[in-house]
């Protein structure tokens, strides 16, 4: 009787370690796969946005001026500032720790559909998709 508590308290501290990993919030502060950026993800309504908050490089070699939107292909969002953008805003949950919405490249000016996954405690999948195109990375959390 004595070995069987036992196996229930090992099972239950598992199941209840697992319930834990999976209750992870996407929230906080992110590195981009290539290191280029910081992304800040926190809850907006049901979902989550996420906006740059640091770039490694935040002037534009040719100006000196701060780095703008300009591949933005409407000209008043092409002199917005790349810190402080929102790359989405109101992904909304399509599963445990995963969400799916629009998600926005400065790198090319377009807005392409979207996947976000908390794959671990420091680990997030950010997946895009444009027709047939698919492409993705994973970020970091930064500052822990």
């Amino acid at each position: 009787m004595t070995s069987r508590f036992a196996a229930l308290i090992v099972l239950f501290a598992a199941l209840l370690g697992t319930s834990a990993a999976r209750a992870q919030s996407a929230d906080g502060t992110w590195l981009t796969q290539a290191g280029d950026a910081r992304v800040k993800i926190s809850k907006c309504g049901g979902g989550i946005c996420g906006h740059i908050v640091w770039l490694r490089e935040p002037y534009d070699t040719s100006t000196g001026q701060p780095a703008t939107d300009s591949k933005n292909p409407n000209p008043a969002l092409a002199r917005r500032p790349i810190i402080g953008l929102p790359l989405f805003s109101g992904m909304e949950p399509a599963g445990l720790n995963k969400w799916s919405g629009q998600i926005y490249n400065a790198d090319d000016g377009s807005t392409y559909a979207s996947n976000i996954s908390l794959t671990g405690a420091d680990s997030l999948r950010v997946e895009g998709c444009l027709g047939a195109l698919f492409g993705g990375e994973t970020w970091t959390r930064a500052g822990r």
